[in-house]
């Protein structure tokens, strides 16, 4: 059993920058690989950045250069710096921790990029 509790979401203007942090409770943090997901309105949720057990990251294209994804296993935590965000960006953000038997979703926090 783990559970996960994303924060940091918000109202930001286009351009701006916002942290969000996804905290872990349970043992094995270290064991799964991490990831950011988004939903937005009528849209599919859709992957934003990976990061593996061992540290190797991915993007979306939609955020290379402006996202990113990091871990600290002592303190069982996730975070993603977004910076340059787009209106676009906007959309619910879902930390999820995943290994070979499990699959764990946070409840998700909003952010909302408009001017």
């Amino acid at each position: 059993q783990v559970l996960l509790v994303e924060s940091g979401g918000g109202l930001v203007q286009p351009g701006g920058s916002l942290t969000l942090s996804c905290a872990a409770s349970g043992s094995g943090f270290s064991f799964y690989d991490m990831g950011w997901y988004r939903q937005a309105p009528g849209k599919q949720r859709e992957l934003v950045a990976i990061i593996t057990r061992g540290g190797s990251t991915n993007y979306a294209d939609s955020v290379q250069g402006r996202f990113s994804i990091s871990r600290d296993n002592a303190k069982n935590t996730l975070s993603l710096q977004m910076n340059s965000l787009k209106p676009e960006d906007t959309a619910v953000y879902y930390c999820n921790a995943r290994n070979t038997l499990y699959h764990y979703w946070g409840q998700g926090t909003q952010v909302t990029v408009s001017s």
